[in-house]
């Protein structure tokens, strides 16, 4: 059985029985016909702590309740599913905080204090009753409209976030935003400063997540809520190519993040690093724009900058350090394949040697770019490309890109002591690998340029 059924089962013949209300994201994907979400939410109007204590007791949840008294929430895991118990309550936000005055309420005052109708609609954990307090939210969901159940700038003062969330369920269900609520929005941007960096960027993530991800940003760019947290991707906007680029920067990263948010990709870690990626590439274009005597755009350098600028943003908005790291190679690495007229194999050792399991997304984010420029005569030829990477993969195995030889054995055969010239063979060797002169592994090959080396180096260096 799911959490929702292990749960209506566990609170039969019980006094909480036709007293619990599902509500939120679980009652509208329902209704909607998607699939449902792991995380349930719960509404009654007596004590949730006291619901959570109970289940738990009776071994109906697998951990003790993680509580929240002063929201009077608790969050049990039933069959699987995170389920979060919560009393009826109503709120009042001092202008300063986003850390409401709670006190218990009616699910019709519990239902106003929701972000949007759409996620007011409550059904009845064990008549399966649906009931829209509100009188708005099933004409609403049917409509496709985006309206929050107070005066919109209210609804996202007291919670900034929303306005965020606003933007990602617009695009994630095709909603249209009711009138006067993105003017709201705009009204209220700056409030978004009270909310931590975290919350930000796990609606971001949210949003670059989805098929959507390209609008999403659009929209956060013409609300100004972009410029709030990621100034550095506002500043793209305006900032012409020329060239075989048709579209300024901001339009062609558009372009480029549609691309790969269109990718059928399983696994989320790995599409959000592709659309991260997509997104931030040419982010260091603005600051480095010149024009040569002809007047065409040059930007020298882009791609280095960019991953510094992508590392501050992605820093800034508390991403993983596994993720920024990933992201950021990724952003310093985009130009390798179309800055060289012909990929040889000692490029693509290079190119493993650099990005190792990354290679496959860079060269994916390679394509989307490339898909996403104007009128240009010659392509990259990504599928040669990949063809002489997997011919390099054969040859070096397990053996990677590393001096076949260790400091000592380089000791040994140039009879020299510890110091700075080992370190000078090393490189060498590596280099030697790299360019295809002996095999990755090869000891005895090794030996022998090294040899070689030594014998055609001059008296005293």
């Amino acid at each position: 059985m799911s959490g929702v059924e292990v749960l209506a089962s566990a609170t039969r013949s019980t006094p909480w029985e036709g007293r619990l209300w599902l509500v939120g994201g679980y009652v509208r994907d329902a209704l909607l016909g998607l699939p449902l979400p792991e995380d349930v939410d719960i509404v009654l109007e007596t004590d949730a702590l006291e619901l959570a204590n109970y289940l738990y007791e009776h071994r109906i949840s697998r951990i003790a309740p993680v509580t929240y008294p002063r929201f009077g929430t608790a969050l049990v895991i039933i069959g699987g599913s995170k389920v979060e118990l919560a009393t009826a309550r109503r709120e009042s936000y001092p202008r300063e905080s986003r850390k409401p005055f709670v006190e218990p309420a009616t699910l019709r005052e519990d239902a106003l204090r929701r972000d949007f109708t759409i996620n007011a609609i409550l059904k009845n954990l064990h008549t399966e009753e649906v009931c829209d307090i509100l009188g708005m939210g099933l004409q609403d969901l049917d409509q496709r409209l985006l309206r929050t159940p107070q005066e919109p700038a209210k609804t996202f003062s007291e919670d900034p976030l929303r306005m965020l969330r606003a933007v990602r369920f617009r695009h994630r269900f095709g909603l249209k935003p009711v009138s006067g609520l993105w003017g709201a929005i705009r009204s209220e941007t700056q409030r978004l400063s009270i909310i931590s960096m975290e919350r930000i960027r796990d609606e971001f993530t949210k949003m670059l997540c989805q098929e959507s991800a390209a609008a999403a940003m659009q929209d956060l760019l013409d609300l100004g809520l972009l410029e709030l947290f990621a100034p550095e991707l506002a500043a793209m906007q305006g900032v012409e190519q020329g060239g075989y680029h048709e579209k300024d920067v901001w339009e062609h990263s558009m372009e480029v993040l549609d691309n790969a948010a269109r990718l059928d990709i399983g696994d989320e870690q790995e599409r959000l690093r592709i659309t991260l990626a997509a997104l931030l590439h040419d982010v260091g274009k603005p600051g480095t724009k010149t024009t040569d005597e002809s007047g065409r755009a040059r930007f020298f350098g882009h791609e280095r900058v960019g991953a510094e600028i992508a590392d501050t943003v992605l820093r800034r908005l508390r991403f993983p350090l596994s993720v920024s790291r990933d992201v950021v190679a990724l952003v310093r690495n985009h130009m390798r394949l179309g800055s060289m007229p012909v990929f040889t194999p000692a490029a693509a050792r290079r190119l493993k040697r650099d990005m190792a399991d990354a290679t496959d997304t860079l060269l994916t984010l390679c394509e989307c770019d490339a898909r996403a420029v104007g009128r240009i005569e010659k392509g990259i030829d990504f599928e040669s490309i990949r063809a002489l990477l997997a011919q390099v993969e054969v040859e070096t195995q397990d053996r990677g890109f590393q001096s076949p030889l260790t400091g000592e054995e380089i000791m040994e055969v140039a009879q020299i002591e510890s110091g700075p010239e080992v370190g000078r063979l090393k490189s060498l060797l590596v280099e030697a690998v790299l360019d295809g002169r002996i095999p990755a592994g090869d000891k005895a090959a090794a030996k022998s340029l090294l040899l070689d080396v030594m014998h055609k180096k001059p008296p005293n260096g």
